[in-house]
């Protein structure tokens, strides 16, 4: 019997079994930021321990930095105090770190891949539930708490129990205007929330054959709002033409051999899963959140539940508590809802190619009257690139705010919040009550081309209607 690439990664990293039974994990990268972090080196600091290996740790600035004005010190002082705290650790520790002034700096999940740091068959960890993102490069990447950032600095080891594997086929062709971010939505509301806990999820079929990379690192992204601890994708040619010539990805000399190692840890023809699930590309719809968890999705075509049809008093419970706090008219279309912000950006949808797809569509529209846009590149060489590209010219002309690079209004641990009730179309990942900063804020996610659409009509819209997708 053949193996998937995450036994085979799993098997490659085992250091021990714990007295527990838990596994010891050896961890090949980690990647750490300023939020998760000051405590972890504190610990280090009481428990007098060097960081193990040092080099195999990289740091950058995402959540706290504003988007607005960069320059120090911030207007907040606890936000200045972190990006201070955290340039004390990795100097201390002897850490690389991609600082506001490196050209390089931004949001860490984006920043990995970036740089070709994200490679296969590896084991990645960083206190942030996004860095499934990893995984689309066939790495077993997952958040970790603060704990075990201290743990992996101090002996490059985490101690885990060890997954199931459930994959996930989405074959056919994707209808134009439906996007990767629609697939992601898809796959949380058909199998819930809660419905990875306990499992990894390997993503295949032809759908995720012809994706580019930044399209797998959308879905694996949103794995963790399907539960799933961790997604990935087999390495395959499109993985390997990714990272050759990124900064740490292997040079000329080395990388005819790494490819064919890292060709091996795809999964095997005949290997097993815990359970498949098969999704026909073509009932995908542009799809879009109504209530406040990701698998409380619809098609923009859809109506808004309402509680009379549930099929469970659990599941009435639900919607009545989502559509009380969304504020939204039970059974009635959900497009034509009006929105007060717009927001493009986050370590799901702030990459170039999504910079790339709105700006072909937006140009020569306008940002609807009383619509805040907010346009946030996922990166400083993002940010470069749409510069050098005219595509921050488009978004400023549609009435769009180009930002510096940072996390921004993903969570809005920076100025970048909603007021109020507010109701926000966003690219981003998580509906939670509150997530992004106003405790009665709104909001809906969905991919960066209907953020746009939304954006042009002040209400929740149709891309391929608005921008004449075809």
């Amino acid at each position: 019997m053949g193996r998937n690439l995450y036994q085979k990664v799993w098997d490659e990293h085992t250091v021990g079994t714990l007295a527990d039974g838990r596994t010891q994990l050896f961890i090949g990268t980690h990647l750490i930021h300023e939020v998760t972090s000051p405590q972890a080196f504190g610990m280090l600091r009481d428990l007098n321990l060097p960081v193990k290996y040092p080099h195999r740790t990289f740091a950058t600035v995402d959540h706290i930095v504003p988007t607005d004005r960069q320059q120090r010190p911030f207007a907040d002082p606890l936000a200045d105090a972190m990006i201070t705290e955290l340039r004390k650790n990795v100097e201390e520790f002897g850490i690389t770190y991609f600082d506001l002034a490196s050209g390089m700096q931004g949001i860490v999940h984006i920043v990995g891949p970036e740089q070709g740091i994200t490679q296969p068959g590896t084991t990645i960890v960083c206190g942030d539930s996004h860095t499934a993102t990893h995984g689309a490069f066939g790495a077993i990447a997952f958040g970790i708490g603060t704990t075990q950032v201290r743990d992996v600095l101090a002996t490059q080891t985490i101690a885990m129990e060890k997954l199931k594997v459930r994959r996930i086929n989405v074959d056919g062709e994707l209808r134009p205007g439906v996007y990767s971010k629609d697939v992601a939505l898809h796959i949380i509301r058909l199998l819930g929330a809660n419905g990875g806990i306990g499992y990894a999820y390997e993503y295949g079929g032809s759908v995720f054959d012809h994706f580019t990379m930044e399209e797998r690192m959308t879905v694996c992204n949103m794995s963790i709002e399907g539960g799933a601890r961790c997604g990935y994708v087999n390495p395959d040619q499109t993985t390997f033409e990714y990272l050759k010539n990124r900064p740490y990805a292997p040079n000329d000399g080395q990388w005819d051999e790494t490819v064919k190692r890292w060709e091996s840890y795809a999964s095997d023809a005949d290997a097993r899963y815990e359970d498949v699930v098969h999704i026909n590309a073509a009932e995908i719809e542009p799809t879009l959140t109504w209530g406040i968890s990701p698998d409380q999705g619809i098609a923009i075509s859809g109506t808004i539940p309402d509680p009379e049809n549930a099929n469970s008093q659990a599941e009435r419970n639900s919607i009545e508590e989502a559509l009380a706090y969304m504020k939204l008219p039970a059974g009635t279309p959900i497009k034509g809802t009006p929105i007060d912000v717009a927001f493009i950006g986050s370590c799901t949808n702030g990459r170039i190619s999504d910079f790339r797809e709105v700006a072909r569509y937006l140009k020569g529209h306008k940002v609807a009257k009383g619509v805040t846009a907010l346009a946030v590149p996922g990166s400083q060489i993002t940010a470069a690139i749409c510069k050098k590209e005219g595509i921050d010219r488009i978004f400023t002309d549609a009435g769009f705010e180009w930002r510096a690079a940072g996390c921004s209004m993903c969570l809005a641990m920076n100025p970048d919040k909603l007021q109020g009730d507010q109701l926000c179309a966003s690219s981003s990942n998580r509906n939670f009550k509150g997530r992004q900063g106003s405790p009665t804020g709104r909001t809906v996610l969905m991919s960066p081309l209907m953020v746009a659409a939304a954006a042009v009509k002040g209400k929740l819209a149709d891309a391929r209607e608005v921008f004449s997708v075809h």
